[in-house]
């Protein structure tokens, strides 16, 4: 299978990216389609046997046009010409609205186009003046024929079908008023033509601008890698383009600069500026074999740094992609949004159609009845409605995305607005993971030094995050290490090892049971655990030989988190692996209440189950790694991550940076932003339940033109864009830590 996201070119609504959507998913080898409207993309997953240019071919098929992979580093910027054009025919607009209606307002009329002493000036120079408004929507009407072709009318299909009825019916009475017949020059409607794509134009030019607000986070991170990098070759500085740089070059970073691409330390110490990656707003210190991200500036020290990974495999690259793939996905508002649209458009046709025939019946007016013909199709545009779900979205995603909260899909927004339940992970969640050993009882006859320097050997084999308390102490201590041989890991126990002729396990409580040991020293194991330290017993031999005391310290901020998403009616429970006793030390601090300790990784997972099962909506909080299945399984899975480590990560959610505050910010942005999508499909909905009946005359107080109508549909596509554009004003936690 492959997976690619395009840019499209050409859709104006969502009847526009739904049928395109359909008729995408309905060919043969795709496997999925999903297209959005406000990034202009489509994600599509297909297989082996398509190329490229088949996707093309079939995005041709349905009436738009592909701009080829989508590229973070490219804009399509708004052209130039299409403001100066939009200039032009705001003029001649205004003079088509003088011309038609100055003898309404009783203003001066110019001599040779008067209504009544020339009226075929009048009529001939409105139909060359609207005929330029046809060259100028040209775009409209092809896409609206092409897409009617197609069977997937959109917006465009119900503005040509209206614009073109309206301009054949006055070019029909300007043919009679030639002739001589100057009564028809009463029921022309060529400004309406005009202004109906005027508006149109002015409507998409303010959305154009409008979407790009919505997409500057993403545009930021994409952007905010350096062009050049600087490459030290024979110890000297050489300047070199971003493209040029090479996995395992050493590149050099002083004051000021910005990091070029993802790399380790080699020489040097500095602080760093993370905050487009991260939403870390303080300097990071960074010294010898400390990763560094693209993009981030270089506070006050020069560094050395080896490239590891370079373009499309670098963070921002990573980040990037995450949120232009979560963008793409849909909530099931926004799903059942798009099912409604799709028969809207046909709805209104048929609404249209039928007025036509009913006025006729009651013998109305012929140029009444296409008055009313063209308003119902012009302010029934969509354009509202296709608006509504994605706009939000995307703000939301950039909102996330800007503060170091990735969301893989954007139905985890829905999803997070229901949880009731929070799971903590402790060990390297709630608390640091920076284990220490703190207390040791030696039970053997060799040295303190001499037993430890065997364990250190074989927990040097293990990736277990307890196995970094004893790998810092070995340095500390300046231990030798010892070869181990037959090293096996034991899931959920510990590990196992030979050094020379000794049989050594080191592991929790449950390697006694599994080698059926008895356990001697309960009143040191007492001691340990009043002390909440994590307990690692050592048997050499089948003999418990020293029990070792491991510590960790709880974040600084854990308390007033978990107190803060109590006072929201969250459930919060912590998970862990270590005894009860120890684990409920921890949570007596942290205010936790629930606890389940003592348990294995699949054990964790059967936790999770349980609580789903009892009808609680549960978002999991841990490493993502250790606790990759409980992430799976829970609602939500969040993960507390490295920023470098975002490509393996499996959560639904990714925080970056380490900071628990962002839990507080998702639950945040998830309640703004389902609140904000129920407003705009409010608005996008109200609208045509009051402007069609308004339209088709059924409410007294309100009569529409045309051209009103098409100045309604740009207004109700205002109201939404600039709802969701006040999601960016969401305020906030941010992490206050000091350097």
């Amino acid at each position: 299978m492959k997976k690619v996201i395009l840019s499209i070119e050409g859709m104006t609504c969502s009847a526009c990216s739904s049928g395109l959507e359909k008729y995408l998913n309905k060919q043969e080898h795709i496997l999925d389609a999903s297209v959005n409207l406000v990034m202009a993309t489509a994600s599509i997953s297909y297989e082996e046997s398509l190329t490229l240019e088949d996707l093309n071919r079939f995005i041709k098929e349905a009436g738009f046009k592909s701009l080829g992979v989508y590229d973070d580093k490219k804009e399509y910027k708004e052209n130039k010409k299409s403001k100066i054009y939009l200039i032009i025919f705001g003029i001649i607009a205004a003079l088509i609205m003088y011309i038609s209606m100055a003898h309404m307002f009783h203003l001066k009329e110019l001599p040779f186009l008067s209504i009544h002493k020339n009226p075929e000036n009048y009529s001939i120079s409105l139909l060359i003046l609207a005929s330029t408004f046809l060259i100028y929507g040209f775009d409209i009407i092809k896409n609206g024929y092409k897409n009617l072709i197609h069977k997937t009318p959109n917006m465009d299909t119900l503005v040509s079908i209206g614009v073109l009825s309206s301009y054949i019916y006055s070019l029909y009475n300007t043919i009679m008023v030639i002739k001589g017949y100057p009564e028809y020059i009463h029921i022309l409607y060529f400004e309406s033509v005009s202004m109906v794509i005027f508006f149109i134009k002015l409507g998409r030019f303010i959305d154009s601008k409008s979407k790009d607000k919505t997409k500057e986070a993403i545009k930021k991170l994409s952007l905010i890698t350096p062009e050049k990098a600087y490459y030290l070759e024979n110890g000297k500085q050489k300047e070199i383009t971003i493209d040029e740089v090479r996995v395992g070059m050493i590149l050099i970073a002083k004051p000021g600069m910005k990091i070029a691409v993802d790399g380790i330390i080699t020489k040097g110490e500095t602080h760093l500026d993370e905050t487009f990656i991260t939403g870390e707003s303080l300097p990071v210190k960074k010294s010898i074999n400390d990763k560094v991200i693209a993009g981030s500036i270089n506070y006050d020290g020069t560094i050395e740094y080896k490239a590891e990974h370079i373009g499309r495999d670098s963070t921002i690259s990573g980040i990037v992609k995450l949120v232009l793939e979560a963008t793409n996905t849909k909530t099931k508002i926004a799903r059942l949004a798009d099912k409604i649209s799709s028969y809207f458009v046909p709805i209104v046709l048929i609404i249209a159609f039928l007025s036509i025939l009913i006025n006729l019946i009651l013998k109305v007016p012929f140029n009444e009845t296409l008055n009313t013909f063209v308003s119902v199709l012009v302010v029934a545009c969509p354009c509202a409605l296709g608006l509504a779900t994605p706009l939000a979205i995307v703000v939301s995603e950039g909102l996330c995305a800007s503060n170091g909260i990735l969301i893989k899909n954007s139905e985890t927004l829905e999803i997070i607005n229901k949880v009731d339940t929070i799971v903590f992970d402790k060990t390297g969640t709630l608390t640091y993971g920076n284990l220490k050993i703190s207390e040791f009882y030696n039970y053997s006859n060799e040295s303190d030094n001499r037993l430890l320097s065997k364990i250190c050997s074989l927990e040097m084999n293990s990736s277990h995050p307890i196995s970094s308390s004893f790998n810092d102490y070995q340095q500390e201590n300046n231990l030798p290490l010892q070869e181990v041989t037959n090293f096996k890991n034991i899931e959920g126990i510990g590990i196992q090892g030979m050094i020379n002729d000794d049989e050594i396990y080191l592991g929790n409580a449950k390697i006694l049971k599994k080698l059926k040991i008895k356990n001697d020293h309960n009143n040191d194991e007492e001691k340990l655990t009043k002390n909440a330290n994590s307990i690692i017993y050592c048997v050499i031999n089948k003999e418990i030989k020293a029990l070792i005391g491991v510590s960790d310290i709880i974040r600084d901020n854990a308390q007033e988190i978990i107190e803060e998403l109590k006072n929201n009616n969250l459930e919060v429970i912590m998970l862990s692996g270590d005894n009860e006793m120890t684990a409920n030390i921890i949570a007596t601090k942290l205010g936790i209440k629930k606890v389940i300790a003592n348990v294995l990784p699949k054990e964790k997972t059967n936790a999770i189950k349980r609580l789903k099962n009892k009808g609680n909506i549960v978002m999991m909080i841990g490493d993502g790694i250790n606790d990759a299945p409980s992430l799976a399984e829970a609602n939500i899975g969040v993960s507390i991550s490295n920023a470098t480590d975002i490509a393996i990560d499996s959560a639904d959610v990714i925080l970056l940076n380490d900071d628990l505050k962002k839990i507080i910010n998702l639950l945040k942005i998830s309640k703004h932003t389902l609140r904000n999508l129920k407003q705009n499909l409010f608005w996008a909905f109200f609208y045509n339940i009051l402007m069609i009946p308004a339209a088709l005359g059924f409410i007294p107080s309100i009569s529409l033109n045309p051209m009103l109508a098409s100045l309604a549909m740009t207004i109700s596509s205002l109201t939404v864009i600039f709802n969701a554009l006040r999601l960016k004003k969401i305020k906030l936690e941010r992490k206050d830590n000091n350097v």
